[in-house]
């Protein structure tokens, strides 16, 4: 039994060469629309360049090659991606920092000495009762007795000093040609006398310092004129020789 071989009708569509004429059809599509492009590009280029002053340009040919390859490239589904290109990162500049000024040195100031304290001296245990006065008559026999003190003579009224520091024990008249005396007591077993004083400064019981003043100058009792008569008893009435008494004490009586 013969097999029936299936007629093809004309009317119906040969589908095994469709689809080799769309793709030919679709690769003239692409290439036409490629040289189209390129020929605007060209044409804008030649309109751009040419002006009064300049040549026309001149027609470039592409060749059919060039055109397919072209077609080829634009036809392809998957493309090649090529990584984006990132930016080249720009060298970062710093900011300058301002050099810094050296900074001013300081001046140091000077501080300001600090000023002494007053030392006050310490008042000397025995000072000349009467300072700058000059030497009449010192210790020793006299016309016949004994002197038992030093006469020290300056103008009437001169102050009178302690010559240490003591207790006033007696402040009057004296007697025995003394006249307005004074006796001080230092506590160390002496006792200084000051006679023919002019007006006493002092009373019984004072406590007096060195350099005091206890009275003034004077020629009361038996004098021959205005002097200190100085005395210095070791003991109520038992007279020493004041001149080295009291220069072992630093003070210098010009005896």
């Amino acid at each position: 039994m013969q097999e029936d071989s299936p007629v093809q009708n004309e009317n119906t569509p040969d589908t095994t060469d469709e689809q080799p004429r769309r793709a030919r059809r679709r690769n003239r599509l692409i290439v036409l629309g490629a040289a189209g492009l390129v020929a605007l590009g060209l044409g804008g280029v030649a309109v751009a360049t040419t002006g009064p002053d300049r040549p026309a340009p001149t027609t470039v040919s592409l060749d059919a090659q060039s055109r397919a390859e072209a077609a080829s490239r634009a036809d392809r589904s998957a493309r090649e991606s090529s990584p984006p290109a990132s930016p080249s990162a720009s060298p970062t500049v710093s900011p300058s920092t301002p050099s810094a000024s050296p900074s001013p040195t300081k001046t140091a100031t000077a501080k300001p000495k600090p000023k002494p304290k007053k030392t006050v001296k310490p008042t000397a245990a025995w000072v000349d009762p009467m300072p700058g006065a000059s030497v009449t008559s010192c210790f020793g026999q006299r016309w016949g007795t004994l002197h038992a003190g030093i006469d020290l003579a300056l103008p009437s009224g001169t102050p009178i000093r302690a010559a240490a520091a003591g207790t006033v024990t007696q402040a009057g008249d004296a007697a025995d040609g003394y006249g307005n005396s004074v006796f001080i007591d230092h506590g160390n077993g002496y006792l200084t006398h000051y006679a023919h004083q002019s007006r006493i400064a002092v009373t019984v019981g004072q406590a007096v310092k060195a350099g005091q003043v206890i009275g003034y100058e004077g020629a009361t009792g038996d004098a021959t004129g205005p002097h200190l008569h100085f005395e210095v008893h070791q003991g109520m009435w038992n007279q020493i020789d004041p001149a080295p008494f009291m220069h072992t004490r630093g003070v210098n009586l010009g005896c």
